[in-house]
């Protein structure tokens, strides 16, 4: 038998892809600029009201958007030019920023506001993100996606590495204040990686019919006053959870998409307590540090391990290996009392949970039809970053207190063994139906 399979295309490295080297350049300058600013904004409520409350008000105030505009921020994405949404996204972050050296230089500037800021700030990165589900396939295309994912995935670990690692550096040198002006810029230089973007083929062909977003804006007044039918965006935001909730595969990687996110939470919230009471690293000991590296670090191998692993494995197959391998990495980490051996399984399981993270969002890309890509990943996002962190620190710190820091820390192993049995319980499903049908 004559063998006509048609020999698979090699398609040009991505950074001979100018509209997405612009972009992954625009995230990489402004991801280095919020990884600051995440630790400056604390810092800076805690100096003016010396209140633990207040500062973790500012935590909260980073994740309540999720929960608040989650659903509207997807559907504004899918009305409007997203190129033109991120760009004003970013500049209203850079002006929001501003605000503080300037609240300060007038000496105006109060604890409140510096809450309003890191809520408002964190919006607008909703937004953008919204615009971003949709751009990134408009880019490269759906066969180029888990590489430009993973390098984007990647980008953003390094840069969260080393923002936070000369956050210290940079507040004793130019004082909290000063490194919200250094994110300002970040965002300004964002804005314009964003507007090289504009002659690039793939976007023109993706995304180019879009009206502008002050052009929607003004068209949605001019329909409110009864000039011609619109669609609401109840009825908008219903067709984005119609979708996801129809779609069977999607609606199961949703699901194990926010129980990954509630270890991830659990694990890094309780992260300290568990150098402290699991593995003798007290107080100012440099080993800490290490051990969120080692965390972060493991994004890092994810990002590079994913292309590879989509290569050989569909979507849905890849997690059922990659969780089971998880939830086994977990469990080393949470019985071990072994400082080293806890960096390395650490690093193990950060590549684990970002390919999985990973995995979950590029598959949704690559299902969803582009006119419902923000409405759906937003939605997608607010389950896992708006619900299952914030969720999973929670009930981390809760077992930590009633049962001791290990079993705290199991509760991230154990949201892991349950994603990995509902993959498997639908992939045993799946096999057993087939086989009827037979």
């Amino acid at each position: 038998m004559t063998d006509t399979t048609l020999p698979i295309p090699q398609l040009p490295p991505l950074r001979r892809n100018s509209g997405f080297r612009n972009f992954w350049l625009s995230r990489a300058v402004s991801g280095l600029g919020s990884a600051v600013t995440t630790v400056a904004l604390p810092v800076l409520v805690f100096q003016q009201s010396r209140s633990p409350l207040l500062v973790s008000l500012v935590a909260a105030a980073g994740t309540l958007p999720y929960l608040a505009f989650g659903l509207i921020a997807g559907a504004v994405a899918d009305r409007v030019d997203r190129r033109t949404l991120m760009i004003v996204s970013d500049c209203l972050s850079a002006l929001c920023l501003g605000s503080v050296p300037l609240a300060q230089a007038l000496h105006a500037l109060t604890v409140g506001h510096v809450i309003a800021v890191a809520f408002l700030s964190s919006t607008l990165s909703l937004f953008f993100d919204a615009g971003g589900y949709g751009f990134v396939p408009a880019l490269v295309g759906k066969d180029r996606l888990p590489a430009a994912n993973s390098a984007l995935y990647g980008a953003d670990t390094v840069v969260r590495i080393t923002g936070n690692g000369v956050a210290g550096a940079l507040i004793a040198l130019v004082h909290p204040v000063g490194t919200l002006t250094l994110d300002a810029l970040s965002f300004t230089g964002s804005a314009l990686f964003l507007r090289a973007v504009a002659n690039s083929p793939a976007r023109a062909a993706g995304s180019g019919s879009r009206p502008g977003f002050l052009r929607v804006v003004a068209n949605s007044l001019s329909r409110a006053a009864g000039s011609g039918p619109r669609t609401g965006f109840r009825e908008s935001v219903g067709e984005g959870l119609r979708f996801l909730a129809g779609h069977p595969t999607l609606r199961v990687m949703t699901v194990v998409g926010t129980l990954q996110s509630f270890s991830g939470g659990a694990i890094v919230g309780q992260l300290v307590v568990f150098a402290d009471r699991g593995l003798g690293i007290h107080g100012t000991d440099g080993r800490i540090g290490l051990l969120y590296m080692a965390w972060s670090a493991g994004g890092i191998g994810g990002s590079l391990l994913l292309p590879r692993l989509r290569r050989r494995y569909d979507a849905f197959p890849l997690l059922l290996l990659v969780l089971p391998a998880g939830a086994l990495l977990g469990l080393v980490v949470v019985l071990t009392t072994d400082w080293r051996l806890a960096l390395v399984a650490l690093a193990a399981w950060g590549t684990a949970y970002l390919v999985v993270l990973v995995n979950t969002m590029t598959y949704s890309q690559e299902v969803t039809p582009p006119e419902l890509q923000g409405r759906v990943n937003t939605t997608r996002r607010m389950l896992s970053s708006g619900l299952g962190v914030p969720l999973g620190a929670l009930v981390a710190s809760t077992v930590t207190m009633s049962a001791g820091i290990r079993a705290g820390m199991a509760t991230a192993v154990v949201s892991i063994t349950l994603a990995a049995i509902v993959v498997w319980v639908v992939r045993l499903r799946g096999l057993a139906g087939t086989a009827a049908g037979a």
